[in-house]
């Protein structure tokens, strides 16, 4: 029995390596904006759909993809997907034009939406019920890493040896993934269940849950108008020096991981009303960095805050599109969890690309007002939200009441 327990968190720990080379992949371009654009000679719009693409990619993979291959063995479903992610880098490591790079990040990204969906389900099945929780957190442990580490690493290492060798370090990443997922994680894992189209459009034409999906998209992708563009931003409009800007993004990437632990916990007891007063915050950020991205403290300042409040929804969004499927469409709870994974990454497409427009036609600057707008979108839903929660609360109570009665 302890070996037994002994293996499962090795095949954790695999699982985490994962996550890790996953995560340190969907943000790594951030940081290396300026010389993909330099060195493949196009503009930082245009570089910038290397965010927006693999996004669309992710949009695709979730919710798409991980229904057709629920067939397929987990094990050997796990294995293939990382080699289409070590193939999708590699491309990106040897792409000599932009258009080849865009495809190196669609193939990449196909890889990541797939893994998403079946990773919590893999170590949900490696512990016992009431270790489920804890384990698809050790999972998580590799994005959280990721988001402070891998990211300003392959940011430094772009620096030092060039763009190319950050995707190199990705896919040597991928490959120790892939070796630690063929010999650690189980071939006893269960096939998922395939879900077809007709339970994917009840989600979307339910009212609630279609949303939820939009808030998510707004309220999540709306730091992306900036965050995509942070790098560029620091140092043409901050002033700050290129190995400064690494050094910030690393501090960012911390902000995030206390944001992300803070935003759970405020969200477990009404995530609703959390998310609600996380997006006016997050507004308000955006709006004030305006003001203070020409001054060098004042803007390291406020960047930090985005930080922490940018990713601080991640976990309501989450648990509130869960809560709303089990009480609407109960029977496609991990395709509500599939399709708001997609409703992420459409904002990250979305605020991305809009975020190129106005740098090209506006100037850098204004990405931050803009973001802020698109927040405040989110907030304003989550108001109808709440409103709504609260209407039902009190139809529940007036109905029980009569019951007593």
């Amino acid at each position: 029995m302890k070996k037994q327990q002994q293996n499962n968190t090795k095949a954790l720990l695999a699982l985490a390596v994962t996550a890790f080379a996953i995560g340190t992949t969907e943000f790594i371009s951030v940081g290396l904006l300026p010389m993909i654009a330099a060195d493949l000679q196009t503009s930082l719009q245009v570089t910038g759909l290397t965010v927006s693409i693999y996004a669309i990619g992710v949009m695709i993979g979730a919710p798409v993809l991980t229904s057709l291959l629920a067939h397929i063995p987990r094990k050997k479903l796990l294995l293939g997907i990382m080699l289409i992610f070590i193939i999708g880098n590699s491309i990106a490591m040897f792409s000599t034009t932009i258009g080849i790079l865009l495809v190196a990040r669609l193939v990449s990204a196909l890889a990541h939406g797939v893994f998403m969906s079946i990773g919590s389900t893999i170590a949900a099945s490696l512990v016992p019920a009431n270790r489920r929780a804890s384990a698809i957190a050790i999972m998580f442990t590799g994005l959280t890493v990721a988001t402070i580490t891998g990211v300003p690493f392959g940011t430094l290492i772009g620096q030092q040896f060039g763009w190319r060798m950050a995707f190199a370090f990705i896919v040597v990443i991928g490959i120790l993934a892939l070796i630690a997922n063929m010999v650690l994680v189980p071939s006893s894992i269960q096939k998922g269940t395939k879900i077809g189209f007709g339970e994917q459009l009840k989600l979307v034409k339910n009212g609630r849950l279609l949303l939820v999906f939009i808030i998510t998209a707004l309220g999540y992708g709306g730091t992306f108008v900036v965050f995509t563009y942070l790098s560029p931003l620091l140092q043409e409009v901050s002033g700050f020096s290129a190995k400064t800007v690494t050094l910030i993004i690393l501090f960012y990437g911390v902000t995030v991981a206390i944001g992300n632990t803070i935003g759970g916990k405020l969200a477990n007891n009404n995530p609703i009303r959390a998310l609600f007063y996380m997006f006016v915050i997050q507004a308000i950020v955006l709006f004030v960095l305006y003001f203070t991205v020409p001054f060098k403290v004042a803007s390291l300042i406020t960047i930090l805050f985005m930080g922490l409040f940018a990713f601080m929804n991640v976990p309501g969004l989450q648990t509130y599109v869960v809560i709303l499927a089990e009480r609407f469409v109960p029977s496609a709870v991990d395709v509500a969890s599939a399709i708001n994974i997609a409703a992420f990454n459409a904002g990250i497409a979305i605020g991305s690309y809009a975020g190129g427009v106005i740098a090209k036609s506006m100037g850098l600057i204004h990405t931050t007002w803009i973001a802020g707008i698109m927040v405040t979108g989110a907030f304003i839903l989550a108001a109808i939200c709440v409103k709504q929660e609260k209407t039902e609360e009190s139809v529940q109570n007036e109905l029980t009441n009569n019951n007593i009665k």
